[in-house]
C-alpha cells in the first residue's frame, strides 16, 4: 500500500557493516596468554575501555591459571573467549567474527609459545586462529624469561612475524618473576595502550 511517502532506499549490508561498531569506536581484540604478567591484562583492559574502545578478550587456557575470565569480562563488558567450544551462540564461529570485527589485535602478554604458534601459522585455539584470520594490524607485547627471549628459535620467530608486518613492543629489562634480572618484562601497560592509539590513528590515516 502506497501512502504517498517516498520509499527509503534499503542500505546494502556487508559482513563488515554488520559486525563493526558505528561511530569512532574501535574494536580491540586483546589476547592474553599464560605468563605471570597476565594479571596486568586487567589494567590494560580497563585503560583500553577508558580510551573508548570496544574490547574483546581472548584467553589461552594457561592464561586462566593467572587471572579469571570473569575479571576481564567485567572490565571489558564483553564475553571472554577461551575455547572453540564456547562458540555456540550462532552458526558463525565467534573467532572468525572477532577476526573480521577487529581494528587491532593486541597480544599482551605474549609468551614464547604463542609467538612460535603465530610464526608458524598454527591455529589450535581461538587466539591463534584469530591471528591467522584477521586482516587487522597485530601488536605483540612479549613477556618471558630472558634466556627464552634471546634464544635463536624465538629470535627467528620474531623476525618471521616482523617480515609479515606484525609489530612488537618490548620486552623491557628488570627483575623477572623467575628470579633473574634482565630482559623479558612486559612493557609498561600505559605505553602499550598509547601504542594501540598510535596504530589505530595510523590505520585511519592510511584509509583516509
Amino acid at each position: 500500500m502506497n501512502d504517498g511517502k517516498p520509499k527509503r532506499k534499503r542500505e546494502k549490508l556487508t559482513p563488515l557493516t554488520i559486525l563493526r561498531p558505528h561511530g569512532n569506536t574501535k574494536t580491540v581484540v586483546l589476547g592474553v596468554t599464560g605468563s605471570i604478567a597476565a594479571y596486568k591484562s586487567a589494567e590494560l583492559t580497563s585503560l583500553l575501555v577508558k580510551q573508548g574502545h570496544d574490547v574483546f578478550v581472548v584467553m589461552t587456557k594457561d592464561a586462566t591459571e593467572f587471572i579469571t575470565p570473569l575479571t576481564l569480562q567485567t572490565l571489558s563488558k564483553n564475553p571472554v573467549t577461551i575455547s572453540f567450544y564456547d562458540e555456540k551462540e550462532s552458526w558463525r564461529p565467534n573467532h572468525i567474527g572477532l577476526a573480521d570485527r577487529a581494528h587491532l589485535l593486541l597480544v599482551a602478554p605474549a609468551t614464547a609459545h604463542i609467538i612460535a604458534e603465530l610464526a608458524h601459522g598454527l591455529a589450535g585455539h581461538p587466539l591463534a586462529a584469530i591471528a591467522l584470520a584477521t586482516r587487522a594490524p597485530i601488536l605483540i607485547a612479549p613477556a618471558m624469561n630472558g634466556k627464552m627471549w634471546e634464544h635463536p628459535a624465538t629470535k627467528e620467530n620474531v623476525d618471521k612475524l616482523k617480515k609479515r608486518r606484525v609489530e612488537f613492543i618490548g620486552p623491557e629489562e628488570g627483575m623477572l618473576a623467575c628470579g633473574y634480572e634482565g630482559i623479558g618484562r612486559l612493557w609498561k601497560v600505559n605505553d602499550i595502550a598509547f601504542r594501540v592509539e598510535f596504530l589505530l590513528a595510523r590505520q585511519d590515516n592510511l584509509i583516509a
